[in-house]
């Protein structure tokens, strides 16, 4: 499936920039990027942010996505 600004649960982005947080700390890269996505909600910062995500290494999506299961 592919993913658009249109399919994106901005709520999602936000609790995903809280996760960013606690893992890689409130300065990183990928962490401010998801915030700003999430307060701006424009497009372009959600691409952004959304392809910042996706060059994290597997392992620190996966514990970024464990922690919206909770």
């Amino acid at each position: 499936m592919a993913m658009d600004a249109a399919t994106i649960d901005l709520a999602a982005i936000g609790r995903l920039a809280k996760a960013m947080a606690f893992i890689a700390g409130e300065t990183d890269p990928t962490t401010l990027a998801l915030r700003k996505a999430a307060e701006t909600q424009a497009d372009a910062d959600i691409k952004k942010a959304r392809l910042a995500f996706l060059a994290l290494k597997p392992g620190t999506r996966a514990a970024a996505f464990a922690f919206l299961q909770d």
